[in-house]
Parts: C-alpha cells; sequence; structure tokens
C-alpha cells in the first residue's frame, strides 16, 4: 500500500526545476536567501535561453509556473523575484544539485 504525500509531490519539484532557466533562477534565490526576503532582479540575470529573451520567457512562461506551485513571488513592476511561501519545500533538492554541480553535465545549472 503506498502512503499518500500531502504536500507538494516531488513530481511537481522535478517539474520546477525542468528547464534550465528556472533551475538558475532558483539557485540563485538559494544563494540570494539569506535573510529570506532578498529579490533576485531578472534584469540582472546574465544568461538567455537560446529561442527568446530570458526576460521575455520568465514573464509569460518560467515565472507564472513557479509563482504557481508557490515557489516564487515574482514582482513584475520592479522586475524582481522573492522566494515564495514553499520555497522551503524544494531547497533539499536545490541544495543536492548545487552541491553536485560539478559532476553535472555543462549547460545543465
Amino acid at each position: 500500500m503506498s502512503k499518500q504525500v500531502t504536500s507538494t509531490s516531488l513530481d511537481s519539484h522535478l517539474d520546477a526545476l525542468g528547464h534550465v532557466d528556472r533551475r538558475r533562477l532558483l539557485l540563485t534565490l538559494l544563494h540570494a536567501d539569506t535573510d529570506g526576503d532578498r529579490p533576485v532582479e531578472i534584469d540582472q540575470m546574465e544568461y538567455d535561453t537560446a529561442e527568446r529573451p530570458l526576460e521575455l520567457s520568465m514573464h509569460h512562461v518560467h515565472l507564472p509556473k513557479l509563482e504557481e506551485k508557490g515557489l516564487v513571488d515574482a514582482n513584475v513592476d520592479n522586475h524582481s523575484v522573492t522566494t515564495g511561501p514553499r520555497f522551503d519545500e524544494i531547497k533539499p533538492l536545490l541544495e543536492l544539485l548545487d552541491a553536485n554541480r560539478g559532476q553535472l553535465p555543462d549547460g545543465w545549472m
């Protein structure tokens, strides 16, 4: 008999980590989250996706997905993001990815 989990599922977390730009944003928030509310400015992020500029894909694809999951709070007017109410649930996976960054293929992080 399987035990049902009431918190966010592993599948949901893996979905959130399913794109390199979302992984990079969440890892940036992990490193910036020393006081709990330090915003990350999207305009300051140094990478773009191959398909379209980062800002466009962040605002229309990635931020809505991460906000829906409660992982981030986005301030579109200020172009900034802070950790959301459920960020701590994905934090162990982010720490695991970050700790093993050197063992992952190029482009994954």
